[in-house]
């Protein structure tokens, strides 16, 4: 990627499902720093320590599964059902859906939302013409922390990664 980026054939140069440990370790080596990291984040998964890493570092964090993928079967989260984000969506009039991809965005996230029903991908628009005030943004530190994907996949007695601990770097 880095000869792309040199040869002007990318813009920048981005990663995925860093912990601030990996992203840190790259920063250290990296002629061309990463611009983006984009990672599970959502107000279930807020992803604190990483998103004040990236901060520090310029590194822009783009959020997947901004709504915690409610529906799915692999995944099992759904952070619209979570009562911080319905109150807050009935006293701001907004859709939980509204409420949680706002969170994001005035993290100074960006959000990559998926939606295959018209009316949802329309909602997801109408998160511009609002904010959430202070005293609401704090009600989302009473929200209970867990990650969806936890990288069952890659973690095994034959992989680099044997533990979650050690994919993760201790974010869980």
């Amino acid at each position: 990627m880095e000869k792309l980026y040199d040869a002007g054939k990318a813009r920048a140069i981005g990663v995925s499902n860093f912990s601030s440990k990996k992203l840190g370790d790259l920063l250290a080596v990296a002629p061309v720093p990463p611009a983006v990291v984009q990672v599970e984040c959502h107000p279930g998964w807020q992803q604190t320590k990483l998103h004040n890493f990236c901060q520090s570092t310029g590194v822009h964090v783009t959020a997947y599964s901004p709504l915690g993928s409610p529906g799915t079967s692999w995944m099992n989260g759904n952070v619209l059902k979570e009562p911080v984000i319905i109150s807050i969506a009935e006293k701001l009039g907004k859709t939980p859906a509204e409420v949680a991809l706002r969170w994001n965005i005035q993290m100074g996230h960006s959000v990559l939302p998926k939606s295959t029903n018209e009316e949802r991908i329309k909602q997801t628009l109408d998160v511009y013409d609002c904010s959430i005030p202070d005293d609401f943004l704090a009600k989302f530190s009473e929200i209970k922390q867990a990650r969806l994907l936890k990288g069952n996949f890659i973690v095994n007695p034959q992989s680099v990664y044997k533990t979650h601990e050690e994919l993760w770097d201790g974010e869980l």
